[in-house]
C-alpha cells in the first residue's frame, strides 16, 4: 500500500516545478471581484483580468489605501485605465461582509468572484465567538460568496448569453496535512472556537480542508437548483512567495526562509492558477479542487458522516 505521506510530498515537489502556462483567455467584458486583491496572489491575478480585457476588476480589500496602491501598480503595468475599482471589506467583521455583498447587488453584473483573502496565524484570538481564523477563512469567506450568488445567478438583462458565472476559492495544498480533530466533536464549529481544544499549527489547513468540503457540497446543491448555474472550484497555488506568513512568528519564518528562496513561486506564477480557474465557464470543473493549471482535477477528501455535518453545521 502506497505510503500517504510520501505520496503527499512526491505531488507536492512535483507540482512545485511544474511550469505554469501564461494566462491567455479573454475575460472581455466580465466583471470581477477579487478578495485580498491589494496583495500576492490577489493583486497578480487581478492584474491578469486586466489585461485580459476585464470591463470591472474590484479589489476588494481590508486597508483602502493599500488598495489604491495595488490599483495604481495594475494601471502603471497594464497600461489601462478606469478597470480597477477599489471596495472596502473586513473579514473578520460580519457587517462589513453584508456591506460588501449589499454594494455588489447595484452592479450590472457579476460574472467571477475570486475568493482570496485569507490568514495564517498560530495565535489564537476570538473575533466575536468564533476562533479568527476559522472566522475569516471559512465562514465570512462563505458568507460573502453566498451573499454575492443572487447577484451572479441574475440573467442578463438584455437576454444575451454570457458566460457561466464562476467562483474561485482559494485553497491550500496544506488541507492533506491536517489531522481535523474537531472533526469528531458533537458540534464541530463549537469545538473549533474552544481553545482547550485548539492546535493553532495546523488551524489554518484546518480551515482549507472545511473550504473544500463546503465547496463541494455547496457546489452539489447549486448544481440541483432551478437558478442559473454557476460554476463554484476551490484552486492550489502551490507554496508562493506571498505575504501570507506575516503573522507566523519570525522564528518560523528564519527557518523556512531556505526552503522558499528554492521551491516556492513567485506571486505571478502563482496566480495563474487563480486565473485558469477563473477561465473553466464549461461547468467542468463544479465542486472540484484544482492545481497545476487545472492539469489535474481532484475532489476533496472522501467526506464521512462527521465531515458531512461539518458542512451541514455551515
Amino acid at each position: 500500500m502506497a505510503n500517504p505521506e510520501r505520496s503527499y510530498l512526491s505531488r507536492f515537489f512535483s507540482s512545485q516545478f511544474s511550469k505554469l502556462p501564461y494566462p491567455s483567455q479573454s475575460f472581455k467584458d466580465a466583471v470581477i471581484l477579487v478578495t485580498g486583491g491589494n496583495t500576492g496572489l490577489g493583486l497578480e491575478a487581478a492584474r491578469h483580468f486586466v489585461r485580459l480585457q476585464a470591463a470591472t476588476v474590484i479589489l476588494a480589500v481590508r486597508d483602502l489605501k493599500k488598495g489604491e496602491q495595488a490599483k495604481l501598480s495594475i494601471e502603471e503595468s497594464t497600461k489601462v485605465q478606469g478597470v480597477v475599482e477599489v471596495w472596502q471589506v473586513d473579514l473578520e467583521d460580519v457587517r462589513s461582509v453584508q456591506s460588501l455583498a449589499a454594494k455588489a447587488s447595484s452592479l450590472p453584473r457579476l460574472d467571477v468572484v475570486v475568493a482570496n483573502a485569507g490568514i495564517s496565524t498560530n495565535k489564537w484570538a476570538l473575533v466575536g465567538d468564533m476562533e479568527r481564523t476559522i472566522q475569516v477563512n471559512v465562514l465570512s469567506t462563505f458568507l460573502l460568496i453566498l451573499a454575492l450568488l443572487p447577484k451572479m445567478q441574475e440573467q442578463d438583462i438584455e437576454g444575451q448569453i454570457r458566460a457561466r458565472p464562476r467562483v474561485v476559492v482559494v485553497s491550500s495544498e496544506g488541507h492533506e496535512t491536517t489531522a481535523f480533530a474537531e472533526r469528531k466533536a458533537a458540534r464541530i464549529f463549537d469545538a473549533l472556537r474552544d481553545q482547550r481544544q485548539a492546535n493553532m499549527d495546523e488551524r489554518y489547513d484546518t480551515s482549507k480542508l472545511i473550504q473544500l468540503y463546503l465547496v463541494r457540497a455547496l457546489a452539489e446543491r447549486l448544481s440541483r437548483s432551478d437558478k442559473p448555474p454557476v460554476t463554484l472550484n476551490a484552486v492550489s497555488p502551490g507554496l508562493c512567495k506571498t505575504g501570507l506568513l506575516r503573522e507566523t512568528p519570525l522564528v518560523a519564518r528564519l527557518l523556512t526562509g531556505p526552503v522558499m528562496a528554492i521551491l516556492a513561486r513567485n506571486a505571478e506564477e502563482g496566480s495563474r492558477t487563480l486565473v485558469h480557474a477563473a477561465a473553466a465557464n464549461d461547468g467542468e470543473t463544479n465542486g472540484k479542487y484544482l492545481r497545476d493549471y487545472l492539469q489535474r482535477l481532484y475532489a476533496a477528501k472522501k467526506a464521512t458522516p462527521r465531515r458531512r455535518d461539518c458542512c451541514r453545521s455551515f
